[in-house]
């Protein structure tokens, strides 16, 4: 029988935020290792555990994963969180794909200089590009794709989530998306996930950035 899932990354959001949501809903128990040194990471780096050298990385039967997108959708088929033949999974790739293209502009912004023009950019690529399309699949369908909660549904109500601590009531044009939200939130594992004292990550704050930029040796704020 295989061990628990452990993670190893930062004791943080960033990349491995999706991954500990997926993991949630499948209901799969986890452990995690937080990385706060550059020599934890150059242990794994020794070691042999991270394909391209970098995190976050997941050991999950038998197997250390690396690469964000092939961990979720290791998890998603095993979990049965992927679809039920190749259309839907295409189409559950491409939503959650756009969805992780948005997050990823909001990961970003605890390490840029002037967070003011990204966050104005943010705003306006979701209310213009990716909300609209969420509002229109929506209508007068529960879940994105196939009936049934997928992991394209698990990491639009993470992003949803992720906006509305930016942008105070950006879902008020998209009310499809927000009774969609709703819906998720009142599933039990994410019920339980949302309260206080679950593993799910805060908001990145200034320790955070300072963790990241010392595992990762970066001398100045990237962006």
């Amino acid at each position: 029988m295989a061990g628990k899932v452990v993670l190893h990354y930062i004791n943080g959001r960033g990349r491995m935020e999706s991954i500990r949501w997926l993991l949630t809903v499948a209901e799969v128990e986890f452990d995690e290792v937080h990385l706060t040194t550059r020599d934890q990471l150059k242990q794994l780096l020794s070691d042999g555990d991270l394909m391209f050298q970098q995190v976050p990385m997941v050991e999950i039967d038998g197997m250390k994963l690396i690469q964000t997108k092939a961990i979720l959708n290791y998890i998603a088929e095993k979990y049965n969180l992927h679809g039920k033949d190749l259309k839907d999974r295409v189409m559950i790739n491409m939503y959650s794909e756009g969805v992780m293209d948005l997050m990823e502009m909001i990961m970003l912004l605890p390490f840029t200089k002037d967070p003011k023009p990204k966050l104005a950019n943010i705003e306006a690529k979701a209310t213009e590009r990716y909300l609209p399309v969420f509002e229109k699949v929506l209508s007068g369908q529960i879940y994105l794709v196939g009936g049934k909660v997928s992991v394209a549904d698990v990491l639009l109500l993470e992003c949803t989530l992720m906006l509305e601590e930016k942008f105070a009531g950006i879902l008020g044009d998209f009310r499809n998306v927000k009774a969609f939200q709703g819906r998720m939130t009142r599933i039990p594992a994410i019920d339980e996930f949302l309260k206080p004292g679950s593993k799910r990550k805060p908001q990145p704050d200034d320790q955070y950035v300072k963790t990241v930029m010392e595992v990762f040796d970066l001398k100045s704020l990237p962006f």
